[in-house]
């Protein structure tokens, strides 16, 4: 792609703002906590020392603000890996794109972006309520296939041999977060690998009133590994944060609160609590950075 973005691309809004998260460059820290539900910002960001901006657009809200000295912002991306697209290259744009000139600029930027979520486990002794960082993250969604997203050999492997066992008509994609983030943040936590699906019913074996076609996908994905290569746990939007993070240069990371068990069929009766645990957890550490 040439160097200038045309308006149809790079779609501004009047105040110059990005088109779907309507940020400027100054409205958003370097490092960046995101969660899927918009309730949940407020969640984050009462722990704030003081809030300094503050936006509403769609699903994506953000809070910037101020946490034990370090500037931090937290935004909600609503569900899906979809969502996770548009603001990977929205804050991307903000980062490294001169917005008025429309062109790339020379020096590049590289966000740290950690993801505070919730999931569902799939081995049976990875008790409900606990916390998990994921290291390794594989897409059930079909996000990767419009993009030219390299992997390393192991990756490759995991993908050929996952589709063979589960029987799926495409190929997955399996991407590794950040191994500095990774580093970071694991302390007291769980370290797994998160497989996303594109949806919460079908694509994670539930079935109300219309039947499925893999009913038994939880308990494959749980017997599956690659080597010593585990798949942990599920949700719907880590792999399309690692692999766009990938493509553009950010460190990603995604933190999990564990609200459920497939395997034991449990749900916790205290997931808000488990939920501010990882919360405060994660902006300490993100204080650090």
């Amino acid at each position: 792609m040439e160097n200038k973005y045309p308006e149809s691309e790079l779609i501004l809004n009047k105040d110059g703002s990005v088109y779907h998260l309507s940020l400027r460059p100054q409205d958003i820290s370097d490092v960046i906590l995101t969660v899927g539900d918009p309730s949940r910002v407020h969640k984050v960001s009462q722990y704030f020392d003081k809030i300094t901006f503050e936006m509403n657009k769609r699903e994506f809200i953000t809070h910037t603000g101020i946490y034990k000295g370090r500037k931090l912002t937290v935004m909600s991306t609503g569900m899906g890996t979809d969502n996770v697209e548009i603001l990977m290259s929205e804050l991307d744009a903000l980062a490294n794109i001169n917005l008025k000139k429309r062109e790339n600029k020379v020096k590049k930027k590289s966000l740290k972006i950690i993801r505070i979520g919730t999931s569902g486990g799939l081995q049976q002794d990875l008790p409900v309520d606990s916390l998990l960082a994921s290291q390794y993250a594989i897409g059930l969604d079909t996000l990767m296939h419009f993009y030219p997203l390299e992997r390393t050999e192991a990756e490759s492997n995991v993908e050929s041999a996952l589709q063979l066992e589960v029987g799926l008509p495409f190929r997955p994609y399996c991407v590794e977060g950040s191994s500095s983030l990774l580093k970071h943040f694991s302390d007291g936590m769980n370290i797994g690998n998160t497989v996303t699906c594109p949806g919460f019913y079908a694509p994670q074996g539930r079935q109300l009133r219309t039947p499925i076609r893999f009913p038994k996908i939880a308990e494959s994905l749980s017997m599956f590994h690659y080597g010593d290569l585990w798949l942990t746990n599920f949700e719907m939007e880590t792999a399309g944060y690692y692999a766009m993070g990938r493509l553009l240069g950010h460190e990603v990371l995604s933190c999990n609160a564990i609200v459920a068990n497939r395997m034991t069929h449990q749900f916790s009766k205290n997931s808000d609590k488990t939920i501010d645990s990882l919360i405060k957890l994660v902006l300490d550490k993100s204080a650090e950075l």
